[in-house]
Parts: structure tokens; C-alpha cells; sequence
């Protein structure tokens, strides 16, 4: 971690221009209604002008990013607000710097003026268009994503635009209805008209819009003024944001894992919700199918009917979420890809073993060491928990024992963690040295350096990953590039090479404004991360040295398609040794796994995949004629189905656990259950195969 002094600097000077600041507007201000909005609005504007690590000159251009950044919010699928109503919203364009400073919601009231009166308005359409039966036998198309949609000239346009909307949602339905029918065919089971299912289909849609719009009332103006505020944030970088004081605690149960539920991290995105990170251990990352990128469109609760989540407040779609141990809860999610699924989780606590780190070996030619790290974990409390760096050791030093010839780490989907650890980590595999530098706004890049000399392991080394490796996995995987100590295999990593930190604003305003208080948190990015070679990790993470085919290879994914994400930049290189015993021959090794992959059936069929999921992520436009509708999702079933009988054919390894882990899970069901899915999991994993191949090359 970095050292206390540093941070508290950081802390304190941010505290420092946010307590100058609200005593200002204190003493210029009366104490009128709107006193507290003006207040936060121009505390938080200060606090990030001051405190963020690179700085936003509000002006004009300034002020169009955060319009639009909030019109995409305020309505992304344009269901809503009329052009006509854009228009009067375009005035202020350019206008909201003038009224960050002035502390001025003008632009902002007319905005929730207008939804909220539309909000009424388009009310009326579902219901009409629902109560009368869809024709799908005609020839007609819906585009379903929000951003290639134009906001509708007139009420007769928009009124169309729901039409097709919810002729669609029907449609979905009754194609569900439709093949479940076909395969009960022969059960007794009662039979139905297709005019009867589509009545059964519509009736279902009516009441997933009325207990939509049940909820849309209660988003009050508090919430929609800290969308505002967000869009205002963002334009910033994308994990700044500000925290009402709900939002705020929500946060802290989720990041501290108290409730049951399945361990997934939300954010809302463009009016949807979307997986921000999936919490190891977790139920979500046991079952396996939810990911980061994940749009949850509706949530239900076990068998019964889903409920539409897009537009929701995300504490609402947390809580519909959330529930009791051994509960299950189903989410409707789109993938980056376009395509649709129906996830089933089943609600618990978090499996804390599955947290940690976690070894086994393989079998062939060579005995191959592996380690899979879920997280970069830390006993930050000092109460004698576990720690990731001090994990990985005595793993190391138990495969070791066991005679391993190479090892191969796994930081595949590894979110990051403590940076400390990930710095203790990479100091196993090298002698001294720096591992990342740190460098605050205007400051000075502070190299942190690994100083125990020793080496517990300095055999062939082969590094994991893929897109959802982030932070601390992509430090250590660029400090093991750079000092060319590993191979790095998979997928180019995540791009996120920035620190933020949480400011209360409560702690920070002195006893004046009690009487407004509470405010909420501020969270601020106020560093960023720089490889030991001078190149930051933001945007463009870790570039593998063999980069296997990956089947979201060409989708939007990762910090370059963030909103105003922070600039890939060069600092001044740290002096280090690469490392020489023996010395890697890069050139070598790829040639030797190019010529593999190219005959790896997996792989060719993984490349057949990624493309055709970048087609289908393109193509948006879907049939509203049944017939047409179902022939499409069966050519996308039959294609996915070739996928999944190819992955049968891959070669198995032999993976075992050591005896004395083996020992550890004792008469334990649950552990041996886990156990068993663990190594039934990478037996057949074609990148671990790769993995393998190349560390039994290396010397």
C-alpha cells in the first residue's frame, strides 16, 4: 500500500479545500430551501477541481460533454422525451459551467420537469397498446439499441416507437411460450392456441410495465439530482462519482459483503444496470455465467415473473437482488455480444476459501505448479487474516516440495485488490527491485520496490490472463513483463491504472452546516499507476506476449469504452535489471505457440466465435414477425451448441490437488464438492493447456 504520510496529504488537502470552500459560501449564503443543493453542488465542484488528479477547466466544452453525458442518462432509449423537449434541454448546452459556479440548478430543474411530465404521458401508451393483440405475421423490424435511436419529432412517433417496443418484449414471450410448448410435446400437459399464448404473453408484459412504472414514481428529485451530479463527475473520469448518503451505504455493504446475496458489483450505466466486478467466492463467481460488462435487464425471484430493472434506481435493482441464504433470484442479462441469457444463482455467503489463493499440479512431462488467485486479498486491519502475497509464497513453497518443473500463476479474471501485496508478490519471482511507481497530481512518482533480495522461485514462470484482469493483477503482470521474468498469456488486460479514494462530505463540513447534513461521499480518483519501464497501465493494461483467441476478442470491453476515461501516459523509467537467469527467447516461444494455436481446433473455432458475436453485437436490428424471429435465435442456438460439443473434444489434462490440501478438506461435502468443480474446471481449460505447453518450453 502506499505509505500513510502520502495518503494523508492527499486526504487532508482535499478536506482542507472543501472545508474552505462550504465556510465561504456559509458566510455569503442566508439559509434559504435550496441552501443545502447549493452548498453540495459547489463543494463537490471545488473538491474536484482541487483534488482530482487531472483537473477539468470548466468551460464550455466542458459543459457539452456533461450535457450529453446526461441526456444519454436522463433517457437512453429515447422512450421518453420528445425532440422538441431536447431542444429546450440544448439551450443550456454550454450554459452548465456558468451554473456549476453559480451553484444553479435552472438547467436541471427544466430536465426533471420535463421526464417527469413525459413519465406520465407515456403511461397511457402502454396500457392502450397493450390491451389489443399483436399481429406477427407482419414484415417488420425493431432496433433495439438506445444510441443509434433518434429521439421521436412528435407524440404519434413516439407513441410508434412504444408500439414496436412492446410488440417486441411480447414477442420474446411468446417465442419462450411457443418452444417450451414444442418440447413438452407428448407430456399431459395442456395445449394452446397461439392466439391464447399471445393474450398469456401480452398480459405478462402489461404487468411488468405496471410495477415498472409503480417504481419509476418513486425516483423523487433528490435521485434524479444526483444523476445529475454524476453525469457532472464523469466527465472527470469514470470512477469518480458522487454518493448520496443511501447510495453511499449501499456501496459500503456491498464492498464489505455483509449481506447475503451474489457477490456482484453494480453500477448504472446509460440507464441500465450493469456488472461492474464479480466478488471471488461469491455466488456469481461460483456459478460462473455472470461477467463484468453484463447489462441485467430484469431480475426474478425463482419461478415467478421477472421484473424490468433498465431505468431502475440501482438501490431498487440491488434490492430486488439481494435476498436469503439458499434463495434463488434469475437475471435476464444482455451480454456485450447483443445476445440475451437467463442466469440462476442461488443466494449465499460468501465461500471465503474460494477467495484465496489455491494450487494443484499437473501431470505430464514435466510437473507443472498452478496457482489460481481470485483477488490480491489483505488483512488491511492487522487482526491476523490472510494475506494474498504470503499465500502465494507457501503455495509455491508446497509445489515446490512436491518437485514442480514450471508454474504456471492465474489472474484471469482477478479484479485487483491490495497493491501492497501485489508488489510483496512479485518480489517471489525477482531479486530486489521496483515493481510500480505511484504518482499523484502535481507530485512526484513514488516507486515502490520490493527489498527482500531473495527468490523463492526462479523457474520457468508462465502469467495468466484475460480482459477482466484489473489493477493490482495488471501491476504485477507488467512488473513481471518488463523485468521479462514470465511469459504473459491470454487476452490484453483491463486498462485501469487509477486509484481513487472516498471522501465523507459529512466529516469534512464543519458544525455550521449540521443543520443540512447528511450529504453523502465523494469519490475522487486522486492517483494513477505507472510500470517500472515508465508507461502507465490506464487504457492499455498489459499487452500479452501471447495473445490467445478469445471469444469477446472484438467487443467494446474494458477501460478504453468507459466515458472519459483518463489518457494513457509516459512518465520517467525507474532503474531496474531485467531478468537474465536464464534469459527468455521471446521470439522462440511465440513462434512455437503461434504454429500450435493454428492448429488447435478450440482455438480456430474460438476465432469463428469471436467474430461472429462482433456481427451480432452489430447487428441491432431484430424481426418482429415470429416465424422470421425464431428461425434467427435457432441459428444463433445451433452456433453456440457447435461451440460448446467442440470444447468436448479438447484434450484433458492431469490436474491433482497435493495430498496434504487434499487432507485439509477432511469429511467436508461442501468442500469436497468444490474441490472436485475446481479441478474439473481447468482439466479441460484450453488456454491452461497453452499455458502448459509454453512453460514446459522454457528452460
Amino acid at each position: 500500500m502506499l505509505s500513510l504520510t502520502t495518503r494523508f496529504k492527499i486526504i487532508s488537502s482535499v478536506l482542507a479545500v472543501i472545508l474552505l470552500t462550504a465556510s465561504f459560501i456559509f458566510y455569503r449564503n442566508t439559509s434559504s430551501p435550496e441552501g443545502k443543493d447549493e452548498i453540495l453542488l459547489k463543494v463537490l465542484i471545488q473538491g474536484l477541481s482541487q483534488g482530482h488528479f487531472q483537473p477539468e477547466k470548466l468551460d464550455d466544452a466542458f459543459s457539452k460533454k456533461a450535457f450529453n453525458l446526461y441526456l444519454e442518462r436522463l433517457d437512453y432509449n429515447k422512450k421518453f422525451l420528445l425532440a422538441s423537449d431536447v431542444a429546450k434541454l440544448r439551450q443550456y448546452e454550454t450554459t452548465i459551467d456558468d451554473q456549476l459556479r453559480a451553484g444553479s440548478y435552472e438547467f436541471f430543474d427544466l430536465s426533471a420537469n420535463l421526464i417527469e411530465q413525459r413519465l406520465k404521458e407515456s403511461e397511457a401508451y402502454y396500457k392502450e397498446i397493450l390491451a389489443k393483440p399483436f399481429d406477427f405475421t407482419k414484415d417488420e423490424t425493431i432496433e433495439i439499441d438506445g444510441e443509434k435511436l433518434a429521439f421521436a419529432k412528435d407524440k404519434k412517433e413516439l407513441k410508434e416507437a412504444w408500439r414496436k417496443q412492446l410488440k417486441y418484449q411480447t414477442l420474446v414471450r411468446l417465442a419462450d411460450m411457443q418452444e417450451e410448448q414444442e418440447k413438452a410435446k407428448g407430456e399431459k400437459k395442456e395445449t394452446k392456441t397461439l392466439a391464447e399464448m399471445e393474450v398469456e404473453a401480452r398480459k405478462k408484459v402489461l404487468d411488468l410495465y405496471d410495477d415498472l412504472y409503480e417504481r419509476l414514481y418513486r425516483i423523487n428529485r433528490d435521485d434524479r439530482r444526483a444523476t445529475y451530479i454524476n453525469a457532472i463527475a464523469n466527465v472527470y473520469d469514470p470512477h469518480t462519482g458522487y454518493f448520496p448518503p443511501k447510495a453511499k451505504s449501499d456501496f459500503d455493504i456491498e464492498f464489505t459483503g455483509r449481506l447475503e446475496g451474489i457477490g456482484a458489483s453494480l453500477q448504472e450505466r446509460d440507464g441500465q444496470i450493469k456488472v461492474n466486478e464479480i466478488v471471488p467466492g461469491s455466488p456469481s463467481y461460483i456459478q460462473g455465467d455472470l461477467k463484468p460488462g453484463d447489462a441485467i435487464q430484469k431480475v426474478a425471484q425463482g419461478n415467478n415473473e421477472p421484473v424490468i430493472v433498465e431505468g431502475m434506481r440501482l438501490d431498487d435493482a440491488i434490492q430486488l437482488i439481494r435476498g436469503k441464504k439458499g434463495t434463488e433470484v434469475r437475471l435476464t442479462v444482455k451480454k456485450p455480444d447483443g445476445s440475451t441469457k437467463v442466469i440462476p444463482i442461488i443466494r449465499d455467503v460468501i465461500v471465503f476459501e474460494e477467495t484465496y489463493a489455491q494450487s494443484a499440479m499437473i501431470e505430464g512431462d514435466k510437473k507443472i505448479g498452478y496457482i489460481k488467485l481470485p483477488g490480491f486479498y489483505a488483512d488491511f486491519e492487522g487482526n491476523g487474516g490472510p494475506n494474498s502475497a504470503d499465500d502465494v509464497k507457501r503455495e509455491v513453497e508446497k509445489l515446490k516440495a512436491a518437485g514442480m518443473q514450471g508454474l504456471v500463476l492465474d489472474l484471469r479474471n482477478n479484479g485487483g485488490g491490495s497493491l501492497g501485496d501485489a508488489v510483496k508478490m512479485a518480489g517471489l519471482f525477482i531479486n530486489q527491485g521496483p515493481i510500480v511507481q505511484v504518482k499523484t497530481a502535481g507530485g512526484k512518482a513514488i516507486v515502490l520496490d520490493d527489498r527482500d533480495p531473495q527468490v523463492q522461485y526462479d523457474g520457468p514462470l508462465v502469467i495468466l490472463v484475460n480482459a477482466n484482469s484489473a489493477s493490482a493483477s495488471e501491476i504485477l503482470a507488467a512488473a513481471m513483463q518488463d523485468y521479462k521474468r514470465a511469459v504473459i498469456i491470454g487476452s490484453p488486460t483491463y486498462g485501469k491504472g487509477t486509484v481513487q479514494q472516498f471522501f465523507e462530505l459529512d466529516e469534512a463540513l464543519p458544525s455550521q452546516f449540521d443543520a443540512y447534513k447528511p450529504f453523502g461521499a465523494l469519490k475522487l480518483t486522486t492517483q494513477k499507476f505507472y510500470r517500472v519501464n515508465g508507461g502507465t497501465t490506464q487504457l492499455r493494461g498489459v499487452i500479452p506476449d501471447i495473445i490467445l483467441p478469445d471469444a469477446y476478442t472484438y467487443l467494446e470491453f474494458g477501460e478504453k469504452e468507459q466515458d472519459y476515461p483518463l489518457p494513457f501516459d509516459e512518465i520517467k523509467p525507474a532503474k531496474y535489471t531485467v531478468w537474465s537467469d536464464p534469459k527468455l527467447n521471446l521470439t522462440q516461444i511465440k513462434e512455437a505457440s503461434k504454429a500450435r494455436i493454428s492448429q488447435n481446433k478450440s482455438f480456430n473455432l474460438i476465432k469463428e466465435s469471436a467474430e461472429r458475436l462482433k456481427k451480432q453485437s452489430e447487428n441491432t436490428v431484430r424481426s418482429l414477425a415470429l416465424q422470421k424471429y425464431m428461425e434467427e435465435e435457432k441459428r444463433a442456438e445451433a452456433e453456440a451448441k457447435r461451440y460448446e460439443e467442440a470444447q468436448k473434444e479438447v484434450p484433458v489434462l492431469t490436474v491433482n490437488r497435493l495430498p496434504q490440501d487434499l487432507k485439509e478438506l477432511g469429511p467436508d461435502t461442501a468442500k469436497v464438492a468444490r474441490n472436485k468443480e475446481f479441478l474439473k474446471s481447468l482439466k479441460q481449460d484450453i488456454y491452461l493447456e497453452e499455458a502448459v505447453e509454453v512453460v514446459a518450453q522454457l528452460k
